[in-house]
């Protein structure tokens, strides 16, 4: 944790031990009485938290915000197809930290379909890696997420305002190494792991989405999705 997010802090801050915050300021931070650390609000105010006292229950410790403000998130949005929780904790974390703005979770034709009832998806477990993201990039800023059910619904959010990228390995299309960005917002679509279907590959090209590749290799989702927001954010200049 290169910072520690809250949901609110106020001027005196009280963190029961049990709180794995806690634990990780004690056991790997190894601060006491009278040490700071660098903390923040979740897409809000950042700053240094001072510890005040440690004792069996809880630590105490006030918070000062500074003028330094979190990075923005970068104008991208990932649309991820629906993959096994532990893929899918990798993909967050990794989106998050990379400053992806949006996360759009599809149902897809070739998904597997008890994925979507996984309680991490269903009970929202997913929003604990996505502050995992947050903290490992010492930002406060933390990627939107939305769970729709198709490829159809997923796509729907999008104009021509976008650039739209879709990466496959099976039809043609340029490494997404050369693509150049028209707008100033851009959208990639990646696949379950059985890749998309042809009617969902006819769909993304018919609603304007261009087809590019990260090569012949077939790689894993979180892989994937790793090397496409890097490429891309580096070919907005934005990394």
């Amino acid at each position: 944790m290169n910072i520690i997010l809250f949901e609110k802090l106020d001027k005196l801050n009280y963190l029961s031990l049990k709180d794995e915050r806690a634990r990780h300021i004690k056991k790997i931070l190894k601060l006491n009485i009278g040490d700071s650390f660098s903390s923040g609000v979740i897409n809000g105010a950042k700053g240094l938290s001072f510890i005040k006292d440690i004792n069996d229950k809880e630590i105490v410790f006030s918070f000062e915000e500074d003028s330094l403000k979190s990075d923005k998130l970068h104008p991208l949005t990932l649309i991820i197809s629906f993959v096994r929780p532990i893929c899918m904790k990798r993909i967050l974390r990794e989106a998050v930290c990379l400053g992806v703005e949006r996360i759009i979770i599809a149902g897809a034709d070739l998904t597997e379909k008890s994925y979507s009832n996984a309680n991490f998806y269903i009970n929202e477990e997913y929003k604990k890696v996505l502050i995992d993201g947050a903290m490992q990039a010492a930002q406060t800023t933390i990627s939107e997420v939305k769970i729709v059910d198709n490829i159809d619904e997923a796509i729907s959010f999008f104009d021509d305002s976008y650039d739209k990228l879709l990466l496959d390995n099976v039809l043609e299309g340029e490494s997404l190494s050369k693509y150049n960005p028209i707008n100033n917002k851009c959208v990639i679509a990646i696949g379950p792991e059985r890749g998309f279907s042809n009617r969902e590959r006819n769909l993304f090209l018919n609603k304007g989405f261009e087809s590019h590749t990260l090569g012949k290799r077939v790689l894993r989702s979180e892989t994937a999705s790793c090397a496409a927001i890097s490429i891309t954010l580096s070919r907005m200049e934005l990394i």
